[in-house]
């Protein structure tokens, strides 16, 4: 009767399939890694965006209800609105708090957050009532800027602008807003036109404002009023 031969592996073949086997679970486990990074940071970024967008929806809505009213400072009527490269003030009948009667008073302010990069904050009271709100809106981007379309009288045509705006007795054509992360590869101009604007101040900025040119900076390098 023939014998039957039954042979194991060797401790070669054994060490070679386990390594074989190893190696192939690291690129497994590598690939899922590396996937779900992806799905993560594309997840955040969707909810930046988002929040973006309600963020700037907020600034036009309130933009676009903006009331010229006045208060009164020494017998002299001055305007709400005030505007600079990182804060803006105006009044508006449009508040984010649901339930807020009358006019608010609203400023967004850019501020350093805890790691350095900027946020966007707002505030808001109803006139006459000195009990303000405040919520973030924005944060973790490079930068946010507030810019003014400036005209320095009716037959003036063209206009700049400027990324200050103190008139007591007029309000700014339109206002845009610079974002700017290069993390998010974002660098975006949003475009605001003002409405219910009073008579235009003929006379020129009673201030030493910082012109950024008649052109204002598009995303690439090119100019556009």
């Amino acid at each position: 009767m023939p014998k039957i031969s039954i042979k194991g592996f060797t401790l070669l073949e054994l060490i070679i399939s386990i390594t074989i086997f190893s190696i192939i679970l690291l690129i497994l486990f590598g690939a899922m890694r590396l996937g779900h990074r992806s799905i993560e940071k594309a997840e955040k970024k969707i909810e930046f965006l988002e929040r973006l967008r309600a963020t700037l929806n907020t600034i036009d809505s309130q933009l676009q209800s903006q009331i010229p009213l006045t208060y009164d400072e020494d017998g002299e009527k001055k305007l709400y609105f005030v505007g600079l490269k990182d804060s803006l003030q105006f009044a508006t009948n449009f508040s984010i708090w649901r339930g807020h009667k009358g006019y608010v008073k609203v400023q967004y302010n850019v501020e350093e957050d805890l790691t350095g990069r900027k946020a966007l904050y707002i505030t808001e009271n109803t006139i006459s009532i000195d009990q303000p709100k405040r919520t973030l809106l924005l944060a973790g981007v490079q930068s946010i800027s507030f810019y003014y379309f400036y005209k320095a009288s009716i037959e003036d045509e063209e206009g700049y602008w400027v990324d200050e705006w103190t008139e007591d007795s007029s309000i700014p054509e339109k206002v845009a807003i610079n974002i700017i992360d290069d993390t998010k590869k974002i660098n975006m101009n949003f475009l605001i036109f003002l409405r219910n604007q009073p008579a235009l101040s003929m006379r020129p900025l009673s201030h030493d404002a910082t012109g950024i040119g008649r052109g204002f900076p598009k995303p690439g390098g090119s100019t556009k009023n």
